[in-house]
């Protein structure tokens, strides 16, 4: 007999975990190692255990799944990680996947499709909701048809945004700048990551300077 699949469950939600861990539990091909109900303390779970998959919840309080996702593949590479959550527009699909989860499941799947997705996942095999796939599918073709321009994606404003982003100003800076709520300056940050499919501010700065939105001159 091979050695089960390690899984660790991350969800804020106890039901939701409880019912997760109960299905798995009950096919001798999975081992649940553990449940997190935060991004923290699933980063801390799976340094413990290294499992082979995580089953990972986007939104929580506190650090959120795509942050727990880049931080756990610091930790472990070899770890794959099964989105399973109820969003499935832009500003959550591609963050997770730049964060190199490797399938994108919705919470109506069922329970036999998401352990095929896990199955799958322990091989290296990446599963995409139907709903995902196709606007995964819709960015490609997109993507190849004509390159994002920062100037044409983005609103006066959050170009303003980006290049005080791209000169490390923090959001209370930000927002004192412009004089705007930071509550607003969120707001732009994150609309600014969606359109331009770009998992966080890091990256957002890089892009600006790559793209001449901020020169050196």
């Amino acid at each position: 007999m091979t050695n089960p699949i390690t899984v660790l469950v991350v969800d804020d939600h106890e039901v939701v975990r409880q019912g997760v861990r109960a299905f798995f539990e009950a096919h001798e091909e999975f081992e649940v190692v553990g449940e997190a109900e935060s991004g923290s303390a699933a980063v801390k779970m799976a340094a413990e255990h290294i499992p082979d998959v995580v089953l990972m919840d986007l939104i929580m309080p506190g650090m959120d799944g795509v942050e727990a996702t880049r931080q756990v593949k610091d930790i472990s590479p070899r770890t794959q990680f099964v989105v399973l959550t109820s969003y499935h527009d832009d500003e959550h699909i591609f963050p997770a996947l730049q964060a190199e989860a490797l399938s994108y499941m919705l919470k109506d799947v069922k329970m036999e499709e998401l352990a095929e997705a896990v199955l799958k996942a322990a091989r290296n095999e990446a599963s995409l909701h139907p709903k995902v796939a196709a606007r995964v599918i819709q960015e490609l073709h997109g993507a190849q048809r004509e390159e994002l321009n920062p100037f044409t994606e983005l609103t006066n404003r959050e170009m303003e945004v980006l290049k005080l982003i791209a000169n490390g100003q923090s959001n209370s800076n930000i927002a004192e700048e412009l004089v705007i709520s930071a509550y607003t300056v969120k707001g732009h940050v994150s609309n600014i990551l969606s359109k331009l499919h770009l998992a966080d501010r890091t990256q957002a700065a890089v892009y600006a300077w790559n793209k001449g939105v901020v020169r050196r001159d």
